[in-house]
C-alpha cells in the first residue's frame, strides 16, 4: 500500500469498549445496560475525516508469541465466547480480509525488529466481529485482524503500535479493541464503582499528555496508576488494557482524549482518541 491519501484524510487511531460476549445482539439484565456503548459504536463512522480504505484492529481476545495477523482473503467466524444464546452463534460479518495489507504491515513490523507470523486460518473473535458489526455493519471495509503478544509487556505494545503510524497516513484506521475496566470480579459490585472510576480518571489524564510522558506511564500503567490499575486489570489479566497501548504507539505524537465514557455494572467504561 502507498500514501495516496491526502493530509487531511490522516486516521485518527481508536481504543473501543467491545462490550461482554455478544452483549450488543441479546437480552441483557438489567436492560439498556449496553444501550450508549452500542450508540457511541454506531456513530463511528461518521467521527472519521473519511471512509477507512482498510481497518486494522488489535483484538484483547488473541495472544500469540510474536506479532500475528489474519491474512485469508475471507476470514470466517471464530465464535469465542460461550453459554450465551444460541442465536448469539448465528451472527455474521462478512467483511473481507486484507492479505495487501497483511504484508504491509508485516514489513513495519519486521523493520522494528519484531518477527511477525501471518495466519491464514483464524476467523474474526467477538473481540473484531462484536464491535465492527455496529461501528462498520454494511462489512464492506477489508479487516486485518492483529493479535497481542502472549508477553503482555506494556512497552513492547506502544512499541508494536510506533511501527504501525505510517498506517495512518494510507488510509488505514487502527482500533484496539478491549475494555478500560477488566475484573470480572468487579463487574456488577458496588465497591468497584470508586476503584473503576479512579482508573478512568487515570487514563483520561495519561492520554491527555505529550507523546514521551504519555508512552511513559503506560509502559508502567500497573505502578503509575496506583492501586486503582491492578484492581481494574488484575496481574495476567490485562490483556484488554493493552490494545490502548498499541494504538498509542500508532498514535505518534497526536494527543488522546476520552470521547466517550458510561458507567455499567458499577464500573466507567471509556473509548479514546487521537487525533
Amino acid at each position: 500500500m502507498t500514501n495516496t491519501t491526502h493530509p487531511t484524510s490522516r486516521m485518527p487511531t481508536l481504543f473501543i469498549p467491545h462490550g461482554a460476549g455478544p452483549c450488543f445482539f441479546m437480552d441483557w439484565s438489567p436492560a439498556g445496560a449496553w444501550d450508549k456503548t452500542a450508540a457511541y459504536l454506531r456513530g463511528i463512522a461518521a467521527s472519521l475525516p473519511a471512509r477507512p480504505k482498510a481497518i486494522a484492529l488489535v483484538t484483547a481476545h488473541w495472544l500469540a508469541a510474536q506479532p500475528s495477523m489474519s491474512s485469508a482473503e475471507r476470514p470466517g467466524m471464530l465464535f469465542d465466547y460461550y453459554g450465551f444464546p444460541p442465536h448469539t452463534y448465528e451472527l455474521s460479518y462478512p467483511a473481507p480480509g486484507a492479505p495487501l495489507l497483511a504484508e504491509r504491515v508485516a514489513g513495519l513490523l519486521a523493520g522494528a525488529g519484531f518477527a511477525p507470523a501471518q495466519d491464514g486460518a483464524r476467523g474474526y473473535d467477538h473481540g473484531t466481529f462484536i464491535p465492527l458489526m455496529l461501528a462498520f455493519p454494511d462489512a464492506d471495509i477489508p479487516v486485518l485482524q492483529l493479535s497481542l503478544l502472549k508477553s503482555l509487556d506494556a512497552a513492547e505494545h506502544i512499541r508494536l503500535g510506533q511501527a504501525l503510524e505510517p498506517l495512518r497516513g494510507e488510509g488505514v484506521l487502527i482500533i484496539g479493541s478491549g475494555m478500560s475496566y477488566h475484573n470480572m470480579r468487579g463487574y456488577g459490585d458496588p465497591r468497584s464503582t470508586a476503584i473503576g472510576a479512579e482508573f478512568d480518571r487515570w487514563l483520561g489524564e495519561t492520554v491527555a499528555l505529550p507523546a514521551p510522558e504519555r508512552n511513559a506511564r503506560l509502559a508502567d500503567w500497573a505502578q503509575a496508576s496506583g492501586p486503582a490499575g491492578r484492581l481494574s486489570h488484575p496481574p495476567r489479566a490485562e490483556e484488554h488494557l493493552l490494545p490502548l497501548h498499541v494504538v498509542a504507539g500508532a498514535a505518534g505524537d497526536s494527543r488522546g482524549a476520552k470521547v466517550f465514557t458510561d458507567r455499567v455494572m458499577a464500573v466507567d467504561i471509556s473509548a479514546i482518541r487521537f487525533d
